[in-house]
């Protein structure tokens, strides 16, 4: 792990919307067209939605679309940050009530320690994955237990997620896995040491540290638990812009668009070796791949199929682990919000590289800190549209082509 080669590398409005050919509208990542839909046949027709009788055959079809839309609003936030479901398709509650939630995730220093919230300025999610959550047993069966033991694993990944305040984009923000950073009582180390030293809450505090912005919730992912949901989704489309050969135990990977399954998407996305920039080019990966599986869930008709809908939700279950604080009505809250998102309103980046070096020898990941603080104000903030439009070109920012 620590050998230098494993290092190596405002939309428009409602009128212009309506004004597009429907051909040329993005994706959209709203689950509910069909209870808008609705509406506007309704009002095509003279009668609006609230004119539905009031007799129990309308307050079945009312009752029956609610629930509808409690499941579809649910989907749509597992779908976007992994967030994890038990097998049962039927109750959204049901569902919400089966995402296993984590104990003490967030930091017990005083709050004069901590950075101050900013007032209506989105919400930012700590995502730490792992090669295997420590809390699933060999048996296959439904984790029971919490995310993290003590010296089990090392966090593989960090990722800040900020949604903004209005709810039209999404930052995704990778951290390198061995950024030198301080660790609240341990002194200087790999960032990833902080999970296995402390677990999430640990975590929550040295990125908190790190980059002075208020973690609001934490998600502990698997990503070996990505290998059923790629599946489920019937696969990704991944393009390899030049060929990687084979080497130090790395399969090849021939260029152009590939349809990945589940295997050939865990190693696509666990792999480092033969990339120049090792966990820096890794990272970018994840995140390709994260894009591809959006793209591919919003256009394989997943979420229209009830079939397919259920293999979906009984996979992602083993996915994802999140705070205790992140109640079921906030899922649903947080997934309505959402609802307009579409695949291009989510950008990827790592955070700023500032070389890399060897500290009692280990191999390190540096942050450029002078680049990295205009990004951390930026999301601490809630201006990830302006720092993306000032930073689209730059190494750091994850393009079309992806090594």
């Amino acid at each position: 792990m620590d050998s230098k080669d494993d290092m190596q590398h405002e939309p428009a409005g409602d009128a212009e919307r309506a004004a597009e050919p429907a051909a040329e509208r993005p994706a959209s990542l709203s689950l509910f067209a069909d209870r808008e839909g609705a509406g506007e046949a309704g009002a095509a027709e003279g009668a609006e939605p609230s004119e539905v009788p009031a007799g129990d055959g309308g307050k079945a079809r009312r009752k029956r679309r609610a629930r509808r839309v409690l499941i579809w609003s649910l989907v749509a936030l597992l779908v976007l940050i992994g967030g994890g479901v038990g097998a049962a398709y039927w109750t959204a509650d049901h569902y919400a009530s089966s995402v296993a939630r984590i104990p003490d995730a967030f930091p017990t220093v005083p709050e004069s320690a901590q950075p101050k919230p900013v007032p209506h300025s989105g919400m930012t999610f700590l995502l730490v994955g792992l090669d295997a959550r420590s809390d699933v047993p060999t048996t296959g069966k439904t984790a029971q237990g919490p995310a993290w033991q003590v010296g089990a694993a090392r966090s593989d990944t960090m990722m800040l997620m900020h949604l903004s305040a209005d709810r039209k984009s999404v930052s995704v923000v990778s951290i390198a896995r061995d950024t030198w950073v301080d660790i609240p009582g341990h002194g200087k180390a790999k960032i990833n040491a902080a999970y296995s030293w402390g677990g999430p809450a640990l975590m929550t505090e040295t990125v908190q540290n790190l980059t002075n912005i208020r973690i609001d919730h934490v998600a502990v992912i698997d990503w070996s638990g990505f290998k059923s949901l790629t599946d489920a989704v019937g696969g990704v489309d991944i393009t390899i812009p030049k060929t990687i050969p084979a080497g130090n135990g790395a399969r090849e990977w021939d260029a152009g668009t590939q349809h990945m399954s589940g295997d050939e998407a865990l190693l696509y996305v666990r792999e480092r070796h033969g990339l120049p920039n090792g966990d820096l080019d890794r990272t970018k990966r994840q995140q390709n791949f994260l894009r591809a599986l959006m793209k591919q869930t919003m256009s394989s008709g997943t979420l229209s199929s009830p079939t397919k809908l259920g293999g979906l939700l009984q996979s992602v279950g083993d996915v994802v682990s999140v705070d205790s604080k992140l109640s079921n009505g906030d899922l649903y809250d947080l997934a309505w919000s959402l609802r307009s998102l579409t695949v291009g309103d989510v950008r990827f980046m790592n955070a700023p590289f500032g070389g890399f070096a060897t500290i009692g020898g280990q191999d390190v990941v540096l942050m450029d800190n002078a680049a990295a603080t205009p990004l951390w104000e930026s999301m601490r903030n809630d201006r990830m549209d302006q720092y993306f439009a000032q930073h689209q070109t730059t190494s750091d920012t994850l393009g079309d082509s992806v090594r």
